[in-house]
């Protein structure tokens, strides 16, 4: 696989695809950042990211993770537990890279507030407010920062800072979840009237959360916790939304975008073990073959919940083993 082919695979789209092209084909190391703020526990949602992040290093990109510190405060969290909750996110992040196999060594961590305090970046935050209207900045930031119906003003700084972000990280690109698609839309616009390059935004698809939603760090009903042991990962799963005959759920959506992901890098089968009363084992070598099965109900809810529940719970070792590390950084930060 081929080095554009690497970035843009498992992606919704990527805004600045000529130019990506063209980067790539100078042979320039080139650089780009994700950036998550230390809001709610992370869950296993951020798996996806973290393939991207894999496929980007193995493109020969430099890979900065952003811990936005101070994009969590702009999104109501409270500033006395932010530094904890920071400490939480700079333990667990660094696992889930481990988990993808990625040594987080290769990896540059920026906390945000490291930079984001700094007179230029602020002159510059406040130089794109004066660009940008309160119309489109709630219109970026809508789908990123829980607004509420009197939303505060640090809601529209949420987005500007984003943009501002990209310049001071000195990156060629982000990668981010499609929910971003406004906020990146409007940093491409914006920072050219400051004298800066716009940057190519790679946008990730987001899982659905088990109960049909978004997938969130706030909702315990919708995901499944880094933290949770194997009894709780299989009585979410089991009690998650899975209809038979129907794919679209956040099962099957884990399953496309990470689990065969990996398990194809990997040259590995997707098994699952049944009776040989119910037909025997199933194996499947890519996706596309699983859906199948599951839309003509040859393979059945219950024998893919079981199967994604040990796949998951594998992915979860890692993790697992530093639990009682983050269980006490979990307890400061969000208890």
């Amino acid at each position: 696989m081929d080095k554009f082919e690497l970035v843009k695979r498992n992606t919704d789209e990527i805004i600045g695809e000529e130019e990506l092209k063209k980067l790539l084909k100078t042979g320039k190391k080139l650089s780009v950042y994700w950036g998550t703020a230390p809001t709610g526990r992370p869950h296993v949602g951020y798996f996806l990211p973290a393939l991207k992040i894999a496929d980007l290093l193995k493109a020969g990109f430099k890979v900065k993770i952003l811990l936005a510190d101070l994009h969590a405060a702009l999104d109501n969290v409270e500033w006395p537990v932010l530094e904890k909750r920071y400490d939480y996110y700079s333990k667990v992040i660094p696992l889930m890279i481990k988990a993808m196999g990625v040594n987080p060594k290769n990896l540059v961590f920026v906390k945000g507030s490291d930079f984001q305090l700094k007179p230029q970046y602020m002159l510059d935050v406040l130089r794109l407010s004066s660009l940008t209207s309160i119309r489109d900045a709630t219109k970026a930031a809508a789908e990123v920062v829980k607004m509420g119906k009197n939303p505060k003003v640090s809601g529209l700084i949420y987005p500007l800072m984003q943009a501002a972000d990209e310049q001071y990280l000195d990156v060629d690109a982000q990668l981010g979840g499609t929910d971003q698609r406004k906020i990146v839309v409007l940093a491409r616009e914006k920072l050219p009237k400051l004298c800066y390059k716009p940057r190519i935004e790679i946008l990730n698809p987001l899982i659905p959360g088990l109960i049909g939603e978004k997938m969130s760090a706030s909702d315990e009903k919708t995901k499944i916790d880094l933290l949770d042991d194997e009894k709780t990962v299989r009585k979410k799963i089991n009690s998650a939304v899975c209809v038979s005959g129907n794919p679209k759920n956040g099962l099957m959506s884990f399953l496309k975008h990470v689990i065969m992901t990996i398990k194809k890098d990997r040259k590995e089968k997707f098994i699952v073990r049944r009776d040989k009363k119910y037909g025997g084992d199933l194996m499947y070598s890519d996706y596309g073959e699983i859906e199948k099965d599951f839309v003509t109900k040859k393979l059945h809810p219950l024998d893919l919940k079981n199967t994604v529940a040990k796949e998951i719970i594998g992915l979860l070792v890692v993790i697992q083993k530093n639990k009682k590390k983050l269980l006490e950084l979990s307890k400061k930060a969000y208890e």
